[in-house]
């Protein structure tokens, strides 16, 4: 069983060699492009966002439109955290992804319960509250201005945050990789599996005892608490907290990203995520309009694809086969 259980993980590793290639290019990019480490840093807390997403829907099945919520309350948790005094950084983005999961934990049953198009329908009309909420409170969130006025201390107390990025470039990979390596013990764990019996057939799974409602309602709280840590993290790099991340368009962007690099094979994020941020900042540069024509047939080809590019380049190997 041991050596069937090792030749397993290195044929996973083999077919998924999207983190690997991910971190090898994120390592690069930190010593060949000093000047983009800003937008570097971006792409890493946006991949940590599309993760949190994977989980609830690639792994629970539940559709969502609206899960900046939880991304834009860890990023506004972070800034007032700060705003009150308490500036130290690891601390402050777990207790921001706590009060995150909260959100989620107080949603989930009013979004686990549905399915199909109410369930999207739901998730939207969560997030455009919240959206026109935060909108409305511009006392506490700073309206269309958002927040800018804190600072953090240094982390650990030796690594200050600088204008060159270094910090900041580190620290979001960090909590990148802390996150990953959660969700893959979760999605391999017997609770993991028993959420995509979940997502293949609700029914089956209640009928053989399952507590779907419960399974699904700590799925949500998982997500809501790494999206939550993925928008402390953001928050504390760019040192800005902003509607935007809070948005109804946020919610759409990441799906999107999330889509084109496949969803429910926890790698999607590694692909999508860069691809999409690098071709929009490229192509943008040239025309507005150029990025929009580049995504739009990216997404034909991922549309008649099977589970995203990462799918697509499964497919051309001959290899069928998931996590």
């Amino acid at each position: 069983m041991i050596a069937v259980s090792h030749a397993q993980a290195r044929r996973q590793t083999v077919r998924n060699p999207a983190p690997l290639l991910f971190w090898i290019l994120a390592v690069l990019a930190f010593f060949l492009f000093p000047d983009q480490r800003g937008f570097a840093t971006t792409i890493l807390t946006s991949t940590l966002f599309a993760l949190a997403l994977d989980v609830v829907l690639g792994y629970a099945g539940i559709i969502t439109l609206g899960h900046a919520v939880y991304f834009g309350v860890g990023a506004y948790s972070a800034a007032l955290l700060a705003q009150a005094g308490y500036h130290e950084p690891i601390t402050g983005v777990l207790i921001s992804g706590a009060i995150s999961a909260a959100v989620a934990l107080a949603c989930a049953p009013f979004i686990t319960r549905f399915t199909g198009l109410p369930l999207v329908m739901m998730t939207i009309a969560v997030n455009a509250i919240v959206y026109e909420a935060a909108n409305q409170a511009t006392s506490i969130t700073g309206g269309d201005d958002g927040l800018t006025s804190f600072s953090f201390d240094p982390v650990f107390g030796l690594f200050k945050w600088d204008l060159s990025g270094q910090t900041q470039y580190m620290y979001a990979s960090a909590w990148l990789l802390l996150c990953f390596i959660l969700v893959s013990c979760i999605v391999r764990s017997p609770f993991g599996l028993s959420l995509k019996g979940i997502r293949e057939n609700r029914q089956r799974m209640k009928l053989v005892g399952a507590p779907v409602l419960r399974q699904l309602t700590l799925a949500y709280t998982i997500s809501g608490l790494i999206a939550g840590i993925a928008g402390a993290v953001s928050c504390q790099t760019t040192g800005f907290a902003s509607l935007g991340g809070l948005s109804p368009e946020a919610s759409i962007s990441i799906l999107v990203m999330l889509a084109i690099g496949g969803i429910g094979n926890l790698y999607g994020a590694f692909i999508g995520v860069p691809l999409f941020l690098i071709v929009r900042h490229t192509a943008s540069t040239w025309n507005p309009y150029h990025w929009l024509f580049v995504m739009g047939v990216l997404l034909i080809v991922v549309r008649f694809s099977n589970g995203g590019l990462l799918g697509l380049l499964r497919f051309r190997s001959g290899d069928r086969y998931g996590d």
